[in-house]
């Protein structure tokens, strides 16, 4: 269990870590020509990177939640106590944080070479924002665990 919740925890340190850089180059690069220059060079790597680290975070995950015995808790909406619901809450913005991630790659991924469209832009910087915002929600959810076990 030790070598899961550390592979886990790498992941996790990685996804975040390349969220917030990936942000805060958003922020920075302000001229078009920059974004052409840098986008389509990193842009691919770290969305494979990105896609091998959620999957890390998601088998690691439902492995630890199923050695803890959690699974049938998490189903019976009768049970509550301070980790069940911390963990339902943590496992709702996984969901939400998986769905923007998907819907943010693939429009990346389509549009590496072409402009954006108004509704692709939208869609893909406020994918971009959610997953930064929900990253931080779902650490706090994740120590609040890690003090409760």
């Amino acid at each position: 269990m030790t070598f899961i919740l550390h592979l886990h925890l790498i992941a996790a340190i990685s996804w975040i870590g390349g969220s917030i850089f990936l942000f805060v180059l958003g922020l920075t690069l302000r001229k078009k020509e920059d974004q052409r220059a840098v986008y389509p060079r990193i842009g691919p790597i770290y969305g494979y990177f990105e896609i091998a680290a959620l999957s890390i975070l998601l088998t690691t995950g439902i492995f630890m939640i199923s050695e803890y015995g959690f699974i049938p808790d998490l189903f019976d909406l009768a049970i509550h106590n301070s980790v069940i619901d911390a963990l339902r809450i943590k496992l709702w913005l996984v969901g939400v944080l998986s769905v923007l991630t998907v819907v943010h790659t693939i429009i990346s991924f389509q549009t590496i070479h072409v402009e954006k469209t108004p509704l692709q832009k939208f869609f893909s910087r406020g994918g971009s924002l959610g997953i930064f915002l929900i990253n931080f929600l779902i650490l706090h959810y994740a120590m609040v665990l890690r003090d409760i076990l």
